[in-house]
């Protein structure tokens, strides 16, 4: 989220396809927007105020993912990323850091410039 507000292509290339292209979903978890928020102010206004971002709820079973992390945004994203009812097959991080995800059973998409 943040790499798109300083003007990352592929982030901005992803965000718009989420919008205009049937089939492409893009989500953003409750707690990696509040950090990207505190890392560059005015990130979450502008992130929720796009209409191909589907905001994902720190709800219960999401919470107790979190409480058993390292970080909320983190935890919180891991959580997200995981198979589920609504993603059968899981979802994929975007990310200018794919380094992170690596000790993780998670696919990443590689945002770095």
């Amino acid at each position: 989220m943040v790499a798109a507000g300083r003007g990352n292509i592929l982030a901005s290339r992803l965000i718009h396809r989420s919008h205009a292209e049937p089939g492409w979903f893009l989500y953003a978890t409750a707690c990696a927007l509040v950090e990207a928020d505190r890392a560059r102010p005015g990130t979450a206004e502008h992130v929720a105020a796009l209409p191909g971002i589907t905001l994902l709820d720190l709800d219960l079973p999401a919470a107790l993912a979190v409480a058993r992390g390292t970080t909320w945004a983190t935890a919180h994203t891991l959580y997200a990323a995981q198979p589920s009812p609504a993603r059968p097959a899981g979802a994929v991080i975007a990310t200018t850091a794919p380094h992170a995800w690596k000790q993780h059973p998670v696919r990443t998409l590689d945002l770095s410039p």
